[in-house]
């Protein structure tokens, strides 16, 4: 009966959709955009392996069958966005997702992990583009539907924290359902929260839209605080070193030579730094936040982390049993139990698959593509910093430059945030990732145009 009159309240609204699709495909774009945060995940509710986001994930699979008949029809997708180099990373990427899915553990997992990427790609990164190639100011519309939405939840989720007196245990669900957990909630906001500025900058003349952000970046700030995520808070610092990286113009190139110095000390200072970190004792179940902040280096007692390095270790060793090919696309969660070391499970390991991926964005491609799969990743969101930041620097102050600094803000700290969780397998961080890099590509076909024409 519950499941009929369900069915039966969907009608109305797949037919809205459906008539907004045909007709008005720039607006189910932006209303995709909207729901995402909002969107909730059936299996949460019904049980089973269903994983499917709604409302967000049956537009996204429509959207993409359309788009593919279109190009029946005719050539959408300029030959320069094709050629473009993200264009090419994303494309063989895509390419070596279907490869190491005929070579996976379980092809019919892989094979739906490929499906779910070309939803997200071909009308998120791909259609974007056009969306914003017909007025590059269409990217406000973009930000201020995921934001509008954004706001929902987190007053949602205050409000109910605010219920449980703001305590540290009800803050890992209070944002159920519309996020799984806070570390997913906590790394949305990081994106979202550079953007308020660069918004707020651009309409510093509007006296009512300045006091809406106004209103919006303490509510934010409250907001990632009360997330309890300390991969958050750490990876908007990283956003405001880059933020002076670039306004004091250090070159891409020297930034990247002191990110690969970074990690050469790292390599080699290894075994010291990890007994520097078994001496730290603090625990993220804390409240204070000095202690919080602390405990992100607690890998002795703190079960967060412990298990982190178990996933991590899992994956490598996955990666080192099928190096070339992996286990398969999407797999991860089905075939690592087998790979954990008794010396690092923990109190919350499992072996039922049902706790997280490898947390990591980049280890998990590993294990279960291979070494060219973790590469691809890093060179696509390593090439995609390098063409937003260069471009910056040779565009003319507006406030498009202004947007586009601040996107990249919001991207430098998903990408960090990759080290130590991955989301990328969901519409909240896909969507608002590969919607920014569309951008990001569009300016930078727009710019090269300009100087070819001039």
């Amino acid at each position: 009966m519950y499941k009929g009159n369900l069915i039966l309240n969907i009608i109305p609204f797949a037919l809205v959709i459906v008539y907004t699709a045909l007709y008005h495909f720039n607006k189910l774009f932006l209303f995709l955009v909207f729901f995402t945060p909002l969107s909730v995940n059936i299996e949460e509710f019904v049980g089973g392996d269903v994983g499917l986001f709604i409302p967000t994930e049956p537009i996204l699979f429509g959207m993409l069958l359309l788009i593919i008949l279109n190009q029946f029809k005719k050539n959408q997708f300029p030959v320069e966005i094709i050629r473009h180099p993200i264009s090419i990373l994303i494309i063989l990427q895509l390419i070596w997702i279907l490869i190491t899915s005929v070579n996976s553990e379980m092809p019919l997992v892989s094979f739906k992990f490929l499906l779910t990427k070309l939803w997200f790609f071909i009308p998120i990164y791909f259609y974007g583009i056009l969306f914003f190639k017909q007025n590059e100011k269409h990217i406000l519309y973009f930000l201020w539907a995921f934001i509008i939405a954004m706001t929902v939840v987190a007053i949602y989720t205050l409000f109910n924290h605010a219920l449980n007196n703001f305590d540290e245990p009800s803050g890992h669900w209070v944002m159920f359902p519309f996020f799984k957990d806070h570390t997913s909630y906590g790394a949305i906001l990081a994106l979202v929260y550079p953007i308020l500025f660069g918004l707020y900058f651009i309409y510093r003349k509007s006296t009512y839209t300045k006091a809406i952000l106004i209103f919006l970046i303490p509510l934010f700030t409250l907001a990632i605080i009360m997330s309890y995520t300390r991969a958050a808070w750490i990876t908007i610092f990283g956003a405001l070193i880059v933020f002076l990286l670039i306004q004091f113009k250090i070159k891409f190139k020297y930034l990247s030579l002191i990110g690969l110095i970074g990690l050469i000390y790292l390599a080699f200072n290894f075994v010291e730094i990890q007994h520097s970190l078994e001496r730290n004792r603090s625990e993220h179940a804390t409240e204070n936040f000095d202690e919080r902040l602390e405990s992100v280096a607690n890998i002795t007692t703190d079960a967060s982390n412990l298990e982190r390095i178990n996933r991590w270790t899992s994956a490598i060793l996955l990666w080192q049993e099928r190096p070339i090919f992996g286990w398969g696309p999407g797999t991860y969660a089905m075939v690592y139990a087998p790979f954990q070391l008794s010396q690092n499970l923990t109190i919350i390991s499992t072996s039922s698959g049902n706790r997280g991926n490898a947390h990591s964005e980049y280890l998990g491609p590993m294990a279960e593509q291979g070494f060219l799969g973790m590469l691809l990743i890093l060179i696509l969101f390593g090439y995609t910093l390098y063409t937003g930041i260069t471009l910056y620097n040779k565009m003319t102050p507006s406030d498009i430059k202004t947007i586009l600094l601040v996107c990249i803000l919001g991207l430098v700290t998903y990408f960090a945030h990759g080290f130590l969780n991955n989301y990328l397998d969901t519409d909240k961080a896909t969507i608002p990732v590969w919607g920014l890099t569309a951008f990001i590509v569009m300016l930078d076909l727009k710019h090269k145009s300009s100087e070819i024409t001039h």
